[in-house]
């Protein structure tokens, strides 16, 4: 726990925690800076993903990292640590030149925390001392005031293996905010598990800012002292603590005696050396968010390489365009070009049977009636039939009359306006619609096997639009009262399924390989989109329905010439047949026949057969136009699945490339 700021604390600068007026505050350095910075952005990035716990730590590394730049960066607080009866006191007491710690038989001899404060060039240690919690009875100076280890203050801890609780606890809190440690064993208990285990194996990524020292030399015999050590070394390199020898950085482990006063001067130069570099703050914190950054490795490094493929993107846009029924769109958009070719090309005598089946309701252009005759099969010129293009070829129950009567900026405006705005519904709010689509939610009262009857359109029902839950199912057509018959079922509510099924898949696709907090974000994020996926591609479905009612838009100028050519032939068969007519009836010349037989024959003839070559003629551009109609269909589904489910997907993992980054550099990466 970091020491509140206590303003009764003098420091000769104003405050314990105040900064130092003469600039002996001293900033991180820069490659430290912007790692803290970092993990700074991390944590504010990461709160509304990851619970506080998991951030805990980081923020207490920044917290400990504030107040540590606060405070005085002229002075280095070095902890002497140790076990019961290592010496640790008497080395205190060594370095200092004077009995300052209390030493004796006694276990556990040090109860509280004592200091030593070599004065630096600037005031600011009583800053630090206060965060530390050393009592001011507790703190002192040198005897003969060494000047190579001014700006030291050196703690002499409680022992950390004593069988006093609040001891132990006080070690732990304080090996948290000092800047080193010497770490002090004896040729009895070096090898200690508590010690390795408990300590040094945790903190092995702080061998910059430590110190081993073998204590006691002068009880080992002969060569024993050096035997002694190569086996704390091999202790230390088996925790992980990687060693300064030969130059590198690492852990110092040095051999002496605090009563003979043996190897003393050579801790002391070391020391020495290592307060006037004036790092070991920035050394100890970079080894902090080290700490902090391992920890968070899990819940911040994927797996793999994590992202929408193009392949993810293609088949989630194919999945909504079969649930919409765009190919089944398309195909009965083809046979009303057809049909509408047929009529404008057709004969008058053709027109008006197609009229006239039309008035009786056999040749009607109404919901789902596709002209089936001359222009799309055998039977007749204007043989009409009904097809059901849900049941012949696609999931759509129906398609409604065709045609276009809007450019392609309406409807853009239009599939804007449908699925433009994201469903903001939680979770709770998916579960109770049965709605959603990464978890299986309960359908609401009157969601599930009810329904609502779809309005009447010339003459026709529509049919049953199911409200169902996540299991898709419809309500039998028995089941719904209908007017003259058996009430057809509309496809748009049975894709449910298929909608589902494309969002679980696309939300599988993108979160795969993420680490866990970070997947359950995009999976909540499809998720919401889901919420009303299948209602807005329904309102597209039949937007786009809307816009191809009436026939195209332009009509083709050669319809005008054929239906001109078919007048005229018309009027030639007319008037053939009532020269003929007069040549029978004796009105005419009896050879007056001759005359009247060729423009029957032309207008008799050439009417099927410019009807038969208008079909030929009709088959490219209606297919073009059916594609036409499939590929806006195609794209406005896609666009509403964009709109509501991709790039929520898209925004959340471009939120994770943030943190991503954000944690390679407080890593260090």
């Amino acid at each position: 726990m970091v020491q509140p700021r206590s303003p009764g604390v003098e420091d000769g600068s104003g405050g314990g925690y105040r900064w130092v007026a003469d600039g002996g505050r001293r900033a991180a350095t820069g490659g430290l800076r912007g790692r803290l910075d970092a993990l700074r952005e991390l944590i504010a990035l990461s709160r509304t993903r990851l619970d506080g716990r998991t951030l805990e730590g980081a923020g207490r590394v920044l917290e400990t990292a504030d107040e540590r730049y606060r405070l005085s960066g002229e002075h280095t607080v070095v902890a002497i640590a140790g076990a019961t009866g290592s010496g640790k006191s008497s080395l205190f007491n060594a370095l200092a030149g004077a009995n300052r710690s209390q030493v004796g038989p006694r276990r556990p001899t040090t109860a509280e925390p004592v200091a030593c404060v070599w004065p630096g060039s600037r005031p600011g240690a009583e800053g630090l001392l206060h965060r530390l919690g050393v009592p001011a009875h507790r703190r002192h100076t040198p005897a003969d005031g060494n000047s190579e280890l001014h700006g030291l203050i050196l703690i002499d801890l409680p022992d950390h293996d004593s069988s006093a609780t609040e001891h132990r606890a006080q070690v732990d809190r304080m090996l948290e905010l000092v800047d080193a440690v010497i770490w002090v064993v004896d040729p009895e208990k070096y090898a200690d598990a508590v010690l390795h285990e408990r300590y040094l194996r945790p903190l092995a990524g702080y061998a910059e800012v430590m110190f081993v020292v073998l204590n006691q030399v002068d009880r080992l015999p002969g060569d024993a002292a050096d035997q002694v050590v190569d086996d704390l070394r091999r202790l230390l390199d088996e925790d992980g603590l990687a060693l300064g020898e030969h130059g590198e950085p690492g852990a110092a482990v040095l051999a002496l005696s605090a009563a003979t006063g043996r190897g003393v001067g050579e801790l002391r130069e070391a020391l020495g050396q290592f307060v006037a570099e004036r790092g070991a703050a920035d050394r100890r914190l970079a080894a902090d968010v080290d700490a902090a950054a391992e920890r968070l490795r899990s819940v911040y490094v994927a797996q793999s390489q994590v992202g929408l493929t193009e392949r993810a993107r293609a088949e989630f846009d194919d999945r909504l365009a079969e649930a919409v029924g765009a190919v089944a769109t398309g195909r009965a958009a083809e046979r009303d070009w057809l049909r509408y070719a047929e009529r404008a090309c057709g004969s008058p005598w053709a027109r008006m049977r197609g009229r006239r089946g039309s008035r009786w309701g056999t040749g009607g252009s109404g919901a789902g009636a596709t002209g089936v005759g001359a222009f799309t099969g055998a039977g007749g010129p204007t043989g009409t039939g009904r097809t059901d293009e849900g049941r012949a070829g696609g999931p759509r129950a129906r398609v409604g009359r065709m045609g276009t009567g809007r450019g392609d900026g309406a409807r853009a405006a239009a599939v804007g306006q449908t699925c433009g705005g994201r469903n903001e519904a939680t979770r709770d709010e998916v579960g109770r619609t049965g709605a959603g689509v990464t978890g299986a939610g309960r359908a609401g009262p009157g969601r599930s096997g009810g329904g609502r009857i779809a309005p009447w359109r010339n003459g026709m029902r529509r049919g049953v639009v199911g409200r169902q839950g996540l299991s898709g199912h419809l309500p039998s057509a028995g089941a719904v009262a209908g007017g003259g018959g058996e009430p057809t079922v509309d496809g748009r509510a049975a894709a449910r399924p298929v909608v589902e099924q494309a969002v679980r898949t696309v939300a599988g696709e993108a979160s795969h390989g993420l680490p866990a907090p970070w997947a359950q974000a995009v999976r909540e994020a499809a998720d919401r989109g889901a919420y009303g996926l299948p209602e807005a591609l329904d309102r597209v479905a039949a937007d786009a329905e809307e816009s191809l009612r009436g026939g195209p838009a332009v009509k083709p100028r050669w319809w005008t010439v054929a239906a001109s050519l078919q007048g005229l032939l018309s009027v030639l068969q007319v008037v053939g047949l009532l020269w003929l007519l007069g040549a029978v009836t004796g009105v005419g010349e009896g050879t007056a026949w001759v005359s009247g037989l060729l423009p029957a024959l032309v207008g008799s003839v050439g009417g099927p057969t410019l009807a038969w070559l208008c079909r030929v003629v009709a088959r490219g551009p209606a297919r073009r136009y059916g594609q036409d109609a499939e590929r806006r269909l195609r794209s406005a589904a896609a666009g509403c699945g964009r709109a509501r489910v991709l790039e929520p997907v898209a925004a959340e993992l471009l939120r994770y490339r943030e943190v991503r980054e954000q944690y390679a550099v407080a890593s260090g990466a």
